[in-house]
């Protein structure tokens, strides 16, 4: 079992210390980390949140999910790692496409 947890479905206006404030139910809390848009610095609706040991880690997740903050039930499980490669930015053909606007190279017959 991982220390790191995903909390989600967290009402916008939640702060690292709100968060922190309700996770030490659970047990020491090393790190909280409201994850937000780095255009904007608007929150983004989930957090991760680090407990001291692994029993902790799972009485938060036993406790808090579904939680009510904010009239919205938190989501709290363990953490998964970033999968590899990032991702975002998929790969795609060339340019254009259609259209028959660009000429062919080979012969048509």
């Amino acid at each position: 079992m991982s220390r790191k947890l995903y909390v989600g479905n967290l009402p916008y206006e939640t702060g690292e210390a709100e968060l922190q404030e309700l996770f030490s139910r659970a047990g020491n809390v090393d790190s909280v980390k409201v994850m937000r848009d780095m255009a904007t610095g608007r929150a983004r609706g989930f957090a991760f949140v680090e407990m001291s040991t692994d029993d902790e880690a799972q009485k938060a997740i036993s406790e808090l999910n579904n939680f009510q903050v904010g009239g919205r039930g938190l989501t709290v499980n363990e953490a998964r790692p970033k999968p590899a490669g990032g991702g975002g930015f998929g790969g795609g053909g060339g340019f254009g496409g259609g259209g028959g606007s660009r000429r062919r190279s080979e012969p048509r017959w």
